[in-house]
C-alpha cells in the first residue's frame, strides 16, 4: 500500500501546477479578496448570532444558576438558624426536665424519709409499750417470787434447824427470824 501511495505522489510531480488545481486556495492571489469579504460577512453573522441569541441564553442560564445558588444558601442559612433554635430549645427543655427530676427526687426522698421516721417512731412506741408491759410482768413475777422466797426461806430454815437439832421450831418464830434477816 505504501508503494501505491508513493507511485501516486511521483505520478503527480510531473504534472504542472496549473493542471493540478493551482496550489493551496487560500494563498491564491485571484481568490484572496473574495475570501476576505466572505470572512468579514461570516464573522459579522457569527458575531450577531452569538451576541443576539447564544450569549443572552448563556447569561440567563448563569443568572438563573446564581439565583438558585443564592436561594439555596439562604435556605441553608434559614434551616441552620432553625436547627440552632431547636437545639437551644432542646437544651433548655432538657435542663428543665433535669431540674424537675431533681426536685421530684428530692421531694420523694423527703417523703420517704418522713414515712420512714413515722414508721420508726410507731415501732419505737410499740417497742416501748412492750418493754413497759414486760417490766410490769417482771415486777409482778419478782413480787410473786419474793413472796414465795419468804415462804421458801422459812421452810428451808425450819428444815435446816430440824435436822440440826432434831426438833422442828415453831413456824411463827422461823417466819419472824427470816423477816428480820430479809430487812437487813
Amino acid at each position: 500500500m505504501a508503494q501505491k501511495k508513493a507511485q501516486s505522489i511521483e505520478s503527480m510531480e510531473h504534472i504542472p501546477a496549473t493542471e493540478r488545481g493551482g496550489g493551496f486556495p487560500p494563498f491564491q492571489k485571484e481568490t484572496f479578496a473574495s475570501q476576505l469579504v466572505w470572512l468579514a460577512l461570516i464573522f459579522v453573522a457569527l458575531y450577531l448570532l452569538m451576541s443576539r441569541i447564544a450569549l443572552p441564553r448563556i447569561g440567563s442560564i448563569l443568572d438563573a444558576r446564581r439565583q438558585r445558588i443564592e436561594g439555596d444558601l439562604a435556605d441553608a442559612a434559614r434551616l441552620k438558624n432553625e436547627s440552632d433554635a431547636a437545639i437551644v430549645a432542646y437544651e433548655t427543655a432538657l435542663a428543665e426536665a433535669r431540674g424537675r427530676a431533681q426536685t421530684l427526687a428530692n421531694e420523694t426522698r423527703a417523703k420517704e424519709a418522713a414515712a420512714a421516721e413515722a414508721a420508726r417512731k410507731a415501732l419505737d412506741a410499740k417497742l416501748n409499750e412492750r418493754i413497759a408491759d414486760a417490766e410490769k410482768a417482771i415486777a409482778r413475777t419478782r413480787t410473786a417470787a419474793m413472796a414465795n422466797v419468804r415462804g421458801i426461806a422459812a421452810d428451808a430454815a425450819a428444815t435446816i434447824v430440824e435436822r440440826l437439832i432434831g426438833a422442828a421450831p415453831p413456824r411463827e418464830q422461823v417466819a419472824n427470824a427470816v423477816a428480820e434477816v430479809l430487812k437487813r
